[in-house]
């Protein structure tokens, strides 16, 4: 069964005359990775801002385990279901890897027994060792910080895991590590992973590829 179901999907701005997306229907399922991929403008951005729940479709409907999102409260829905990992990691520099962790446990409102060993943990199966975990995220590189995003991502463990453009700022090395990560949470995690990205290597580590067009799916 999809954990997550897209059906005939339409979006556009208020008072435009034009959709951003038209017609898109898809079925994503938990162990595998998927890649949307595009020109610029094409609408892969905005439809990762609709499966997280953050943009509502002009028309159409998406499921999550066979209920519409729409009904679902929101607010649980991005802080339970699904984790979303930025390009621009979007993390607090002020504070360390492991509190940026646990800071995102507690938005979450979920019951986790010792959060310090839950974070330390979750930074770990991103080749964060304890001692990387209690630098400050400014003192971390950026392929570091970019696992500290994914350990965020996965701290109250969702099924599905939106990525956008999540290698874009690093380099060919830390690219594989990062998909190596993304692919391990798919494959032996069984969690769902849905990337945006604009790099062909990055699309080849994926299971099925959506190619976007124009606001509608090509391919």
């Amino acid at each position: 069964m999809s954990v997550l179901e897209i059906k005939n999907l339409y979006y556009s701005y208020e008072g435009a005359n034009k959709d951003v997306l038209s017609d898109i229907n898809v079925n994503f399922e938990k162990g595998k990775i998927y890649a949307i991929v595009g020109k610029s403008g094409a609408g892969k951005t905005t439809l990762l801002s609709l499966l997280s729940g953050l943009t509502n479709p002009t028309d159409g409907t998406i499921l999550y385990n066979g209920k519409n999102v729409s009904r679902i409260n929101k607010s649980n829905f991005r802080s339970h279901m699904v984790g979303v990992i930025f390009q621009g990691y979007n993390l607090l520099p002020q504070l360390t890897a492991e509190e940026n962790v646990i800071l995102s446990m507690d938005v979450s409102g979920k019951h986790i027994k010792n959060k310090k060993e839950a974070a330390i943990s979750i930074l770990e199966k991103v080749e964060l060792n304890e001692s990387k975990a209690k630098r400050r995220v400014l003192k971390l590189s950026g392929g570091e910080q970019q696992r500290v995003a994914i350990a965020r991502a996965l701290s109250y463990n969702p099924d599905i895991i939106l990525a956008d453009e999540p290698t874009g700022n690093l380099d060919g090395a830390t690219e594989d590590s990062i998909m190596n990560i993304l692919t391990d949470l798919a494959k032996n995690h069984n969690k769902c992973v849905i990337i945006v990205t604009h790099s062909p290597k990055v699309a080849s580590f994926a299971d099925d590829k959506i190619v976007i067009e124009g606001g509608r799916i090509c391919q």
